[in-house]
């Protein structure tokens, strides 16, 4: 599932810490949400990025995506 049909179902503090701290690493917590809103965490899908021991990165999409939201970007 992509960016855009999960991100309506995340909570709205979910979506501040996603915006606010747009390209940092994602705390299990909030991953967690976004698999319970239908996102996959796999390679192959277009919001995941890197993963290391900081934790789940966005993908330059995801990251973008997001600062267009935050933007109210169409």
């Amino acid at each position: 599932m992509n960016i855009e049909q999960w991100w309506p179902k995340l909570s709205a503090g979910t979506k501040e810490w996603l915006i606010a701290n747009n390209g940092d690493a994602v705390p299990e917590p909030i991953v967690s949400e976004i698999v319970a809103a239908g996102g996959v965490v796999a390679s192959e899908s277009r919001w995941v990025g890197q993963s290391d021991p900081d934790g789940l990165f966005l993908s330059d999409d995801a990251i973008d995506w997001i600062e267009a939201a935050a933007n109210e970007e169409p």
